[in-house]
């Protein structure tokens, strides 16, 4: 089995779970924030249906940051059609990738053009895809449940769901 293939179902299940969060995201609640720094209800959720593209992303030998903006998403139907866009075309990406690619080097640049940091794409599929979607959909659990929204099972019941 292959690098690629063994990341593959848990991507796939990762990306289910996500998608149930974002289905609950309320539309009519997109500016709220928590905190003045924090980013917006809507902002979070549109960063978090772009963390999907990583997988496009770390096909090419690099990605400058800054270098795409993300498009506005104003209803459930736009959210859900990006992320499953992105989702779809990632896992593509991924699942192309021989365990030859997967061990090459991949750099993340600043808009200067200068070296932000180096890494294999394998660990760029675990941190800059998985870990930080991760990281930033338990961020929107908690938008939704400051927002009295119920959440959804993610890795386990939750408090308004059980499995």
């Amino acid at each position: 089995m292959s690098i690629a293939e063994k990341f593959l179902p848990e991507l796939d299940a990762e990306m289910a779970s996500t998608r149930r969060v974002l289905e609950r995201v309320p539309m009519d609640r997109l500016e709220w924030k928590p905190h003045p720094k924090s980013r917006s209800l809507g902002e979070l959720a549109t960063h978090v249906t772009e963390t999907t593209r990583w997988g496009i992303r770390l096909a090419a030998p690099s990605f400058q940051v800054g270098s795409e903006t993300a498009p506005s998403l104003r209803t459930t139907g736009q959210l859900l059609a990006r992320f499953d866009q992105n989702v779809a075309e990632s896992r593509a990406a991924i699942a192309a990738r021989s365990d030859d690619d997967m061990a090459e080097e991949f750099q993340v640049v600043r808009p200067d053009g200068t070296l932000f940091f180096q890494l294999p794409r394998k660990t760029g599929v675990r941190r800059l895809l998985l870990n930080h979607l991760i990281h930033h959909r338990g961020q929107l659990t908690v938008y939704l449940r400051l927002n009295d929204v119920p959440l959804p099972a993610v890795y386990g019941p939750t408090a308004d769901e059980s499995i």
